[in-house]
Parts: structure tokens; sequence; C-alpha cells
């Protein structure tokens, strides 16, 4: 058993045929987490050479959770590959734990806390079960409030997330194994590879925010044929419940989401190159026919390879001239090798293609380490300040060589740490399937129909009857979005002049469709914004007041209603709204680090972020300046509008916007429940903690003071939370 990062390192060997030559299997579990990214791509070159040394070598994928099976399938075992399904059907039930009074103003403020009663009663029911959340700073809150909540559970409840020591994660690995633990709370460090036959429950906190990772994490329960599996949503605000709904009717309908392979990751191929001489070296027409037989690079053309070797032979334009840079040399019978030791070296050391965030150290004043954090948490503290980690309440002590030294809080209130990435995007599958839903809530309340409420109240899906007050509310003080409505809202107040919009379709689509909207318009009118996001829509607020009647009109010759909602000039005007140059300078430090032209340091000495990134910028504007058409450059371009922006999807959002007869303009007189949560996303990057919830509940109290009586369900709901299984 290995990894790419292991394998690609035996293939670095001078005599690699010879140990991996026989090889006559390969078995790559969890596929679909490989498929999709530049580790994937690192899977399939190898084993392209392993093809090489016995083209009768068999490769097998193993995944429970892809959309594209053929595609994976044709990636792995080639055009001639058979998928493989279990006969066997395996029982899912993906319930709800609906909240006894529902929320009519939803908002993300207290991650599912309110709940922790019901969820201490779950976990009690049953022997073992996994609580999976979306974030580290989410696991480290539930692990404490669940000790508080009941602290004889102390020793049978435990903590488990990639930040943890792996020597901790074995730990509560084995506990659970054995049966010894109760309740693991834990992020997706427990969804891949681990099977425990023990667990009889999961319950997800939040949004599990795609199809294939419900999936995945109901999967950890019932592990064994025969025995069905469960998981449980745990809303952290009320509209979380449509998107519970929405993912079971995705995943009963078969909706996964695909992963498509990256195409011609030219920082991968240096990589790839680089280790196969320090291996045994090769002939470049050889290695040409080689790496276009894996999937990634099969129209891979001669001329971009040739690049990708000289950049290795000789640095490339920009880089001819310093000697470092000539990492492979070609003998008189043209095999290319490395002859330096200390390239190869360095190499051995950095073969792989993980980029992570820059992360520190945590370990006791007196000894002991705890685990990582980011690096840029620590630098926001300052010495005394305390923190949670490790499900203990910890207070900074001193910063010294990328560790974090750190003693017992002598309080019990501290930060929580901020792992960059924590905010998943709602996916394509997820959120068209809550569009649907929405449809069908919007069917049942008609138009102004005072027996809509009560329709909407018999639905089939319990999350559905449990949101119809908040649903009732939106669609009478606005309109309900929709998949054939794109709903946009003007609200006046003491702040500003707000534009809310709700097309659905994930915090990322809306930064950029948000940033581009705020740009054109500035472009027609001078003006300032302020820019809020989630998930469900965004807001632009602003002091100077806009014609948006006229701005977002779906038809107008000569006006910039064509050019708001326009798909021509996405890409530029994009990148002018989000100042795409930084972007693609984060990007490319990961390209450089993959493709060897930053070297991350040796063990025990690795080189800070800051100095990373200082050499990134430093190749990036020696490229961009003397060597523009640098394929390295170009590389960081296509995965930024790709992966940071999204704008594939963005576009496809765009196309519905512009059809004529989808945009519904509306004039609420106050807040509706799809703009509060919005409106709270903008005040708390202005207000710390206490005063934003202070501020919150103050404003529900108003708002819920001034619904119509009408709205109010009937009849007293019970105390206890209801789950209802689907």
């Amino acid at each position: 058993m290995t990894t790419p990062e292991s394998l690609s390192l035996m293939l670095a060997l001078a005599d690699s045929a010879t140990v991996l030559g026989d090889v006559q299997v390969l078995i790559v579990d969890e596929w679909h987490e490989l498929l999709g990214n530049k580790r994937g791509t690192q899977v399939l070159l190898a084993l392209a050479r392993l093809r090489r040394w016995n083209p009768r070598l068999r490769a097998w994928g193993l995944s429970a959770t892809l959309g594209n099976l053929e595609q994976a399938c044709a990636a792995l075992a080639g055009e001639g590959g058979v998928i493989v399904r279990g006969a066997l059907p395996k029982a899912l039930t993906v319930d709800s734990l609906i909240p006894a009074t529902m929320e009519r103003f939803p908002w993300a403020g207290h991650l599912g806390l309110r709940l922790l009663d019901e969820v201490v009663a779950e976990l009690e029911g049953s022997a073992a079960s996994l609580v999976f959340t979306n974030t580290r700073s989410q696991a480290e809150l539930w692990y404490q409030a669940l000790l508080q909540a009941r602290p004889d559970w102390a020793g049978l409840i435990a903590l488990h997330h990639g930040s943890l020591d792996p020597s901790v994660r074995q730990w509560v690995e084995a506990g659970l194994k054995a049966g010894q633990l109760k309740a693991v709370v834990c992020t997706s460090s427990l969804d891949l590879g681990v099977d425990f036959l023990p667990v009889e429950r999961v319950l997800q906190i939040g949004s599990p925010k795609g199809v294939a990772r419900l999936l995945q994490r109901a999967g950890r329960s019932g592990h064994s044929p025969g025995r069905p599996s469960r998981i449980t949503v745990v809303p952290s605000h009320a509209l979380e419940l449509l998107e519970a709904a929405a993912a079971r009717r995705a995943a009963a309908a078969g909706r996964i989401e695909r992963r498509e392979p990256p195409t011609w990751p030219l920082d991968v191929l240096v990589q790839h190159l680089l280790t196969v001489a320090v291996g045994p070296g090769f002939a470049p027409d050889a290695l040409f026919d080689e790496v276009r037989s894996a999937w990634p690079y099969r129209d891979l053309d001669r001329d971009t390879f040739d690049w990708c070797l000289g950049l290795t032979l000789h640095g490339g334009e920009s880089l001819s001239a310093y000697p470092e840079h000539h990492r492979i040399v070609q003998d008189e019978a043209g095999l290319c090798r490395v002859a330096n030791p200390t390239v190869a070296r360095r190499h051995r050391m950095s073969i792989g293609t993980i980029v992570s965030d820059a992360s520190m150290n945590v370990q006791w004043v007196n000894g002991g380490r705890i685990g990582s954090i980011e690096e840029n948490f620590i630098a926001s503290l300052r010495e005394g300040d305390c923190f949670i980690f490790s499900g203990r309440v910890l207070q900074l002590v001193r910063v010294r060589d990328l560790t974090a030294f750190v003693t017992r809080a002598p309080g019990n209130q501290g930060a929580v740490p901020v792992w960059q990435g924590g905010k998943m995007p709602l996916s394509s599958e997820l959120a068209d399937t809550a569009l649907a839903l929405l449809d069908e809530a919007d069917a049942l309340l008609g138009c102004a129909d005072p027996a809509g409420l009560a329709r909407l109240a018999g639905h089939p899906e319990p999350e559905l009857r449990a949101l119809a007050p908040l649903l009732a509310l939106q669609a009478e003080r606005s309109a309900l979005p929709c998949a054939g409505r794109i709903v946009f809202e003007m609200i006046d107040t003491d702040e500003g002049h707000h534009l809310f919009c709700y097309p659905l379709a994930g915090r990322m689509v809306h930064i950029g469709l948000g940033a581009l909207l705020a740009w054109r318009a500035a472009r027609e009118q001078p003006g300032t914004f302020s820019l809020a996001m989630n998930d469900y829509g965004f807001e632009l607020l602003s002091r100077q007041a806009f014609d948006w009647p006229a701005l977002l009109a779906p038809q107008g010759p000569g006006s910039w209603a064509q050019g708001l909602l326009s798909q021509e000039q996405l890409v530029p005007d994009i990148r002018q709204a989000l100042n795409a140059t930084e972007l693609s300078l984060r990007r490319f430090r990961e390209i450089a680090r993959v493709a060897g032209l930053i070297f991350t340091g040796y063990p025990g000495a690795s080189r800070s972020a800051r100095q990373l990134q200082a050499s990134a910028r430093l190749f990036f504007d020696v490229f961009r300046q003397h060597d523009p058409e640098n394929l390295l450059l170009a590389q960081a371009e296509v995965e930024t509008l790709a992966q940071e922006l999204d704008v594939e999807r963005l576009q496809g959002c765009l196309a519905r916007m512009a059809v004529a007869g989808q945009i519904t303009l509306t004039r609420p007189q106050r807040l509706t429940p799809f703009a509060f949560p919005l409106m709270v996303e903008r005040l708390r990057e202005r207000v710390t903690t206490e005063q934003l919830n202070q501020r919150v509940q103050r404003l529900l109290a108003q708002m819920e003071a001034a619904v119509q009586p009408s709205l109010t369900p009937a009849g007293k709901r019970s105390r206890k939370p209801s789950r209802k299984r689907g």
C-alpha cells in the first residue's frame, strides 16, 4: 500500500524498472478523490510508466461516489475498461433534525449549536456515532460543547481532524474500531479509507454541500454488506433544511457530482520529467509517447512537451543564464539525466502535488507536540492571547522557528482557529435540486393565494413543510428564487441602497458575479460598492442610487442592459473586477512549487510562507516582463479562472439570467428571509461576535414583530424536534 507521492519517489530510483517492472495489478482506492486533481494526474503518469515496463498490467479503480463513471474508467483502465457494479442494494436513510421552532430569518452565526440538546439525545441512543463538521474550527467548537453538555462522556468522545498530530488521530481511530468510543467529532479526515464496524449513526452538522460528500459520510455507518446506512443532517440555520432535502432527492436520483481530470497540467509534467531523469533517465521521443498514453496528456502536442523539456534543460528563455536552472543534462546519445546530486536530492524531497497553506507547529512550552495550525491565524494573535485548539483552550506564550509555544489558558474563552478553504461552495447538482424544490414550493404557494401556505405545509418533504412559513414570507415580501426565475431585490435603508440577488449558484460564483455586476455598473456611473455573499446569493450596497431596472432590463439596444448580464468579454471583465493578477500569483506559487522552481527547504529548515511568496513573486514578475508567453503563467491564469473563480459555472449562471422573462425585480419594504443572512455576513466583518449576536437578536425581534399574523402557522408546535426519514 502506498501513495501517489511514494510511488513517484520509487520511480526516481536508478533501478526503478527492476523494482517495479514486475507489478501485475494497480488498485486505486477512492478514485474519485484523485481523478479531479493533480494527484490523480501523478498516478496516471506513474501508471503510464508501469505499463511501459509491463503492457499487460491491469488497473482497478474503486469508488462509490462518481457521477462520470465512464470517463473515470477510461482514464484509469483505458478505452477497453469495464465498469463493475455491486449487485447488492445498499439501504440508505437521509433525515433531518428539524427544530421545534423554525426561524423565518435565518443566519449562519450559531454553527448549529442551538440543536445541541437534540444532538446529545441522538448520540445517547446509539452505541457509536460519527459527528461530521465541514470545518476544523466547527469540529473544535462542537467537541467543546458536547463535553460541557455531558461531562460524564469525558474519555468516551474524541476529536479528529487533519491538523491534529498523527499519533492522536491513530489513537482515536483505534478506540473507535475497538468500540471504546461513543462518538467522534470529525471532519473529512474520516471520510475516506477508514472502516469502523461499530459505527451505527452519522450526524452531519450543517449542509454537506454536495451529494458525493453526503453519500461518502453516510457510508461510514453500517459499513458491511446488508447493513443499512443512516445520516442525519443537523441544520446550522433554517435554509440548510432546503439543502438537506435537495441532497436526499439528488442522492435517490443518482445525481452525483462529476470529477473532471485536469487537462495538461504542465507543472506536474515538468516534475515527472525530473523524476524520470533522477531515476534511470529517458529518451525524449520515447517519453513523449509514454506521456501521451496518460489520459490528461492524450492530445499533448510536441511543441508543448519540448517547452517543458527545455525548462528543465536550460531554464527556458528567461532563466537560461542561471546554472541552477540547468537541472537536466542530455548526453551524446540523447539520454536525459540529472547529473547534479544536489538537484537530485532536492527533487526527491519535493516530489508530490499537494500544496497546503502555510502552517506552524503547536507545542507545549515544556515539550510535546499538539498539532499544526495556519501561520496566518497565529500571526493575528499577540502573546498572551487565547485560542481553542485540539479540544483545549490554549494561551499563546511565544512564537519561535515556525512553532507556537502554548500553555493551558486560565479561562474558558478563546478565539476560534480559522483554516483556509473552510467555506465549501454548494455543488451544482445540489443547487439545481434545491431550485427544483423551490419551484414546487412556488407552485404550491401560488400568487397571493391565502391557501398557499396550507398547501405547502402538506408537501411530502418534511423539510419543506418546516420551511413553509419562511418561504411564504419570502414570496409575500418579494418572490421565491427558482429554476425559472432570478430574483433581484432593491431595498433602501440608512446604510444606503441595497441590491440583493439569489441565483443559488454557490459562494464562489456569487463572489465573481457580484464583483462583475458592480464593476460593469460603475463603468456606466461612478460608484463604490460593498459586497457580501453566501451560497444562495449576494448583496451590493452603495451610497449612490443606481437605476437597476434599466441596468438589468433584458433588452435595450445601445444601453448597458446588454453588457451588464452579457457573457461577452466575461474573462477580461472578471479579471478587472477581481484583480485576478493577485489570484493568479497565488496559483502560480503552487505551480512553481510543483514544477520545482521553488524549493521549500530541507527537513527542519523549511522556508517560511513569506519567503516562498517572495520567491514566487520574483519568478512571476520576471516571466511577465521577460517571458510573457511562459506556459506556466498561462496555466496559472487557466487554473485561476477554473478553480478560484469557477468561470464556467459563472457563465452558465449569466446565460440563465440573460434570458428574457427570467429576471424579477422587486422593491420590498422590509428585509426578506433570503436577504437577512446576507446582511449578517456583511456585519460579521465589522463587529465582534458578541456585538454581532446582540445586534442580530435585536433585528430578529423587530422583524418577527412585523411579520403578518397570517404567515404564522396555526396551532402550537411540539417542543420536541421532529425527525423525518426520507
